[in-house]
């Protein structure tokens, strides 16, 4: 089937000029140009039988126009200019498939070749070309809205290149970023096998709620173990993040301090390995292996080194590590006591069972076939702000080492959403704790793909998201953007034949994205579906709410909350 049966009056001009991906039209009539916008496709001859070329339009230049281009043309510039961006080749018939669109250039235009605006009828059926390929090796792919250009097409991604090539979702506040991620989790929700953790910083997406959904919070200083409740034990930790937590790497004594206590909690480690008869680890395992161990105790041995009396000579003297120790041991002793990491030290028994890491990771990790829900909403509104990089991190680090170390046919593809990236990923950093989590995501995006981890980066300030993560992520969901370093930094992501596409950033509509990358068959402008199950707005209409004859005002249960530090 040729849709592009064209008849020589619906020529819309000839090749000019052609440089790789990039291909500058020549159009005699003025009038061609009027039904003409940027961004519309335009279909070229092929110099094959049976293909066209495919093509976003991204300049449009007048005769008359006094301009100085960044392409070659005749330097009269006695007719009109488009410039167009080839994007892939359409196949009349591929196979036993007809109107095929594949996302490669099998040839390049010829100079004179014809070039024809694609539009009405011949647009619809072209966009069904790309709309109608839901399902690939018997998966159906994920839907992620309708074309702008044409908002009867649906627009499909591709749910295994979302995911196995890492993805970002960018947008200003109120952009319906948190619309687009609610639709995604939808649909993943809905599959029979699937598994995925949403790191939710603001409580944003309690209400998706089904029996696909499974709902955790870090504990809060008031909260106690319950099948909801994630408790994140210190011993978790491995060496380095647990000095980023608890040592000031200023103090003259750090050296001292940080060997002190790597020899303490080895100790320690071995010690409960004994108490429980798995003698045969003692000899195998290091600093970083997360085996319980007792907190009390290391302080207990710290505090003995630090005021250690020797004989000397002449009598008692001081102890090599007398006195150096008191600050770290103060440090350690309050964040042991702070109510807000009541989730990291807290006394509950049931918290330094060699078991606890299993039942943890089963709640993290497992599929929905489990039963267990197979989308983990993980809620870190009462994490205090400065050591939220670390147990955002902790999280990460954990399900990325049980995928590495399961054997290969039993491992099973995990995708984890980081929302609000930019507080746990951040482009710079200053502080030895939000090193130790930009150490675990880069990993993660390097090497996750190896392991069957897909990571989604979400923000609302690319800018001040880690570059290394970011350009390891090879598909875009760019909502409307208005800051001009958050707009800079998504265009240098995109490739560069897409040229002036990103332009449209600060101009797009609420719940409107540019999606582009290994995903998308088309890089296209789309209308992002709203979700069923819409996650809590954080958009308050302040003129509406101002507006109201009498409102309440509880400050008194807001202070006492904050108080305690919880909800």
């Amino acid at each position: 089937m040729n849709i592009f049966n064209y008849e020589s009056h619906d020529v819309l001009g000839t090749v000019e000029s052609v440089d790789t991906a990039t291909v500058v039209i020549r159009v005699e009539n003025d009038n061609r140009l009027r039904d003409l916008q940027i961004n519309h496709l335009v279909a070229i001859q092929s110099s094959k039988i049976g293909q066209h070329l495919i093509g976003i339009v991204s300049k449009i230049v007048r005769k008359s126009a006094q301009t100085e281009l960044d392409f070659e043309v005749s330097s009269d510039l006695s007719f009109n200019i488009i410039k167009v961006i080839l994007i892939g080749t359409h196949f009349d018939n591929e196979g036993l498939k007809e109107n095929v669109f594949r996302r490669t250039l099998s040839t390049v235009p010829t100079i004179n070749a014809e070039c024809y605006l694609i539009q009405g009828e011949r647009l619809k059926k072209f966009m069904q070309a790309i709309s109608s390929m839901p399902i690939e090796d018997g998966v159906v792919s994920l839907q992620i809205g309708n074309y702008s250009i044409d908002e009867d097409a649906t627009a499909w991604l591709n749910g295994n290149k979302l995911f196995q090539r890492h993805a970002v979702i960018v947008g200003s506040t109120g952009s319906g970023k948190s619309w687009c991620v609610a639709r995604i989790l939808e649909q993943v929700s809905a599959l029979k096998s699937a598994d995925a953790i949403l790191f939710d910083i603001h409580g944003e997406y309690a209400p998706l709620i089904s029996d696909n959904f499974a709902h955790y919070k870090i504990a809060g200083p008031n909260d106690s173990e319950g099948d909801n409740i994630l408790y994140l034990p210190y011993w978790l930790l491995t060496y380095e993040e647990m000095l980023s937590l608890m040592l000031d790497r200023s103090d003259s004594n750090a050296p001292n301090q940080a060997m002190m206590f790597s020899n303490a909690v080895i100790d320690g480690k071995i010690a409960f390995l004994n108490s429980i008869q798995r003698d045969d680890m003692a000899g195998s395992i290091t600093l970083d292996s997360p085996v319980p161990y007792d907190l009390n105790t290391v302080i207990k041995f710290l505090e003995n080194k630090d005021t250690e009396m020797v004989q000397g000579a002449r009598g008692e003297k001081q102890g090599t590590y007398f006195g150096k120790l008191t600050r770290f041991v103060q440090r350690l002793s309050t964040k042991q006591l702070d109510k807000r990491l009541n989730f990291m030290f807290s006394n509950d028994p049931s918290l330094l069972q060699y078991d606890y890491m299993r039942k943890l990771c089963e709640k993290l990790m497992s599929p929905s076939s489990s039963k267990l829900g197979g989308v983990k909403i993980i809620d870190f509104s009462e994490v205090p702000s400065d050591v939220l990089p670390l147990i955002v991190s902790l999280i990460a680090r954990l399900v990325f080492s049980v995928q590495q170390w399961t054997d290969t046919e039993k491992r099973h593809p995990i995708a984890i959403f980081c929302d609000e990236a930019h507080l746990y990923i951040p482009a710079n950093t200053d502080r030895s704790i939000d090193n130790a989590s930009l150490i675990t995501f880069e990993r993660i995006s390097k090497e996750g793909r190896k392991y069957g981890i897909g990571l989604v980066v979400i923000s609302q300030r690319p800018s001040e998201v880690n570059r290394t993560v970011l350009s390891q992520s090879n598909n875009f969901i760019a909502m409307r953007l208005t800051n001009i370093d958050d707009q800079t930094v998504v265009k240098r992501l995109l490739p560069d034949s897409l040229g002036d596409y990103a332009d449209m950033l600060p101009i797009l509509d609420i719940g409107e994205a540019l999606i582009v990358g290994d995903a998308s068959l088309l890089p296209s402008r789309i209308k992002i579906t709203p979700p069923t199950l819409k996650p809590r707005s954080a958009t308050i209409d302040f003129w509406d709410e101002w507006s109201k004859e009498n409102v309440s005002v509880d400050i008194n249960t807001a202070i006492e909350s904050l108080r305690k530090q919880s909800k």
